[in-house]
């Protein structure tokens, strides 16, 4: 499949250059403030609604009528499809034997995995480990700045959210989808199926928020728990743990209690007030 004609060689080596500015540092500690939390409710709050108005609907329709195995071959494929962009992150972050090892696995699962919908490569030890622009720009020390939320795309951080733009240049679906003009938007098809599968899979994972006092501050949490072990790959100092979850000098047990007493307070008070003619 062509590159789009926007994509040519140049922005490619303007971000390896951009990336050799920043080398010599390291992966900035994560922050754990959340000074955009006004902001970031409001969007976690429109995300929620439409999730429950739209996207769920469609991702348990979805499984109502596929069975776990072509699920399971679905998300396979598009793993596979979609391993230029963490092979293009491999090259940025300087790491050759990355890049090798997934461009075999891309090469094993498309050939003997037919077109990626089975994971030979698994198996033969060339393990799936997904690379962003996000975690490329953590790994030359870039911080990771404040949470963020957007509508429809969910959590992210200041830094991240440049892999959004970045990462397109290198998403097969995002070729696709350039390179025609279908009708009724047909060529988005793929990348919104795509995200069914995506949304499919959260559903069993649902009952995790079940007796969460705060859901939004349960989903930051874990993105940014998330982030780091994807940077660190999977193996993250012990202090970024404890910073993560709270531990130090810093860390007052009774603030914490104090927070969650106010927002059952908080959440008590919303509830009667409902109620009240």
């Amino acid at each position: 499949m062509p590159f789009p004609s926007r994509c040519t060689l140049l922005k490619p080596l303007i971000l390896v250059a951009f990336s050799v500015l920043l080398a010599g540092c390291t992966i900035a500690k994560p922050r754990t403030d959340d000074p955009w939390e006004r902001w970031n409710r409001k969007a976690y709050s429109f995300n929620e609604a439409a999730d429950r108005a739209v996207i769920r609907p469609v991702a348990v329709g979805y499984r109502k009528v596929t069975t776990p195995n072509m699920r399971r071959v679905l998300s396979n494929f598009f793993s596979n499809l979609r391993l230029p962009i963490t092979m293009v992150n491999n090259l940025l972050q300087g790491r050759p034997k990355d890049f090798t090892r997934s461009t075999g696995r891309l090469l094993v699962n498309t050939t003997l995995g037919l077109v990626g919908f089975f994971d030979p490569a698994s198996q033969m030890g060339l393990k799936l480990q997904e690379q962003d622009f996000g975690t490329t720009l953590a790994k030359w020390g870039v911080p990771d700045g404040p949470y963020l939320v957007l509508p429809l795309l969910g959590s992210t951080t200041a830094r991240d959210v440049f892999r959004f733009p970045v990462d397109r240049f290198f998403d097969p679906l995002a070729w696709y989808a350039g390179d025609r003009d279908l009708k009724y938007k047909a060529q988005y098809m793929p990348t919104w199926l795509f995200l069914v599968t995506l949304r499919s899979r959260g559903i069993d994972a649902e009952s995790l928020l079940e007796g969460v006092y705060d859901p939004y501050v349960f989903y930051r949490d874990a993105y940014r728990q998330q982030r780091v072990y994807q940077i660190y790959d999977g193996n993250p100092p012990v202090e970024v743990i404890e910073q993560l979850q709270g531990v130090g000098d810093d860390f007052d047990p009774d603030e914490l209690l104090r927070e969650q007493q106010q927002y059952e307070k908080d959440k008590g008070g919303g509830k009667g007030a409902q109620t009240t003619p």
